[in-house]
């Protein structure tokens, strides 16, 4: 075939040449077989709940192709670790690429922003990836995250007080769909008061990357990207005149003292990510988190009673059911996943939340188990060199929102009669409302 053109993979550059693409895959000498078939990752019953499907698959096909997807879709614990161990192999660039090709019309709106993506961490080609890798993961440092705690603490309570008197609430619509961003703000050093914008615009992108928006939406997304994109940019100029005391301040000092270790449109790129990862997954995995914690009632009150067991919790709960519970490479050469012949080029879709119940990896994983005592082996943060980087403020802020959740909401209960919406994309689940209710008299002000 010919040689893969990595750049052309990148976030928003695909276009509307892809469509016939994909169909032509779909008609493709690829082997299809029964579960390739019928995987349908779009559908109601899978997005509600794909475990499964997942289980069935481990059993019967592991490895199978999906014309629906184009994609080689890998089931099994192991067979994913293989594949994010060998980043030489098994690209990252394809993460961020639209899983539905850009109309003609937002094409046209992209190529119209002053938008300048580049690979950054998460997609990048591993001879660049492992230096800023060291760069940008060694400024996550134990002093900004103990900095963290105590003012992630006086969010969550914040958040709490405006409910506990009411007896019921929404706890992604009220606490946990916001949290995350001023979380972020924080580290980054941004005002607050801009944080609830940009979680509008950064949770529309998991839609235009990952989901199936319709030509309409695609536009709108695209104008809300550059909007996004134009916010970054200027915080991250404000900060290149006056480095403040927080993450983004490190790195402008970084840059500062040697230009050479990476370009302030490099770290506009990596802030550009962060302010999308590092909030709207951490939104998704404590909502999941919270519904099955609440779901296995004796579990909830063990950590009522003993707070300590909250981190271990927390791993479970990010086992149980990732916000990522899906993610992407493609195959740079030709090559073998489990005993399949895999051509180069080929897309593959890991997921993540299948290797996560692997009963050869977590012996009764369909089961959650606030003890289980290898919960952080998980592919939540993914594996090898592109672990993620913010994995430990992600686990922080977790572990906050539940310790105080139990502390003074030891009698909140799962709201009787509610429907489960999920986030329709082939990447990322989150439970899209969660609402509990309690006596509010037994409460903890």
């Amino acid at each position: 075939m010919a040689e893969l053109n990595i750049a052309a993979l990148g976030m928003f550059q695909s276009d509307p040449g892809e469509t016939d693409a994909h169909l032509r895959a779909k008609q493709s000498g690829c082997p299809v077989s029964g579960l390739g078939a019928e995987f349908d990752p779009f559908s109601e019953d899978y997005l509600v709940d794909p475990y499964p499907f997942f289980e069935r698959a481990r059993k019967e096909e592991p490895i199978f192709y999906s014309p629906e997807t184009d994609c080689w879709v890998v089931m099994n614990y192991d067979d994913i670790i293989s594949i994010f161990r060998d980043p030489d192999t098994f690209s990252a660039a394809l993460a961020r690429h639209p899983v539905t090709p850009l109309c003609p019309a937002a094409a046209q709106v992209r190529d119209e922003l002053d938008i300048a993506i580049e690979p950054a961490l998460v997609d990048e080609s591993p001879d660049t990836h492992r230096d800023h890798r060291r760069i940008f993961g060694d400024a996550f440092t134990p002093k900004r995250l103990d900095q963290m705690d105590s003012r992630i603490r006086v969010i969550v309570n914040n958040f709490i007080d405006g409910f506990i008197a009411d007896g019921e609430a929404d706890l992604v619509g009220q606490m946990l769909y916001e949290l995350p961003a001023l979380a972020m703000f924080i580290f980054l050093g941004a005002d607050d008061q801009d944080a609830t914008m940009v979680k509008k615009l950064g949770s529309r992108r998991a839609i235009v990357n990952w989901g199936q928006p319709s030509q309409s939406e695609q536009v709108d997304m695209m104008g809300d990207m550059g909007r996004h994109w134009d916010f970054t940019k200027g915080l991250v100029m404000d900060a290149m005149e006056n480095p403040g005391d927080n993450y983004l301040g490190d790195m402008v000092r970084l840059h500062q003292d040697d230009p050479s270790l990476f370009t302030v449109n490099y770290l506009i790129n990596v802030v550009f990510v962060m302010m999308f990862a590092g909030h709207e997954t951490t939104t998704q995995a404590s909502a999941n988190g919270a519904k099955h914690l609440l779901e296995n009632r004796d579990q909830w009150e063990a950590l009522c009673q003993n707070p300590e067991l909250v981190p271990g919790a927390v791993e479970e709960m990010l086992r149980i059911d990732p916000s990522i519970f899906a993610w992407r490479r493609i195959a740079t050469k030709d090559t073998e996943i489990g005993g399949f012949s895999i051509p180069a080029g080929s897309k593959i879709l890991m997921m993540l939340g299948s290797g996560n119940h692997d009963e050869a990896v977590f012996p009764k994983g369909e089961e959650f188990d606030h003890l289980r005592s290898n919960a952080k082996r998980h592919l939540a943060f993914g594996n090898g060199a592109h672990f993620c980087m913010g994995a430990p403020l992600a686990r922080l802020e977790m572990k906050i929102i539940f310790e105080e959740l139990t502390r003074r909401l030891p009698h909140m209960n799962l709201a009787e009669g509610q429907d489960w919406e999920y986030v329709p994309t082939l990447i990322f689940r989150g439970v899209q409302k969660l609402r509990v209710e309690w006596d509010a008299d037994q409460s903890h002000g």
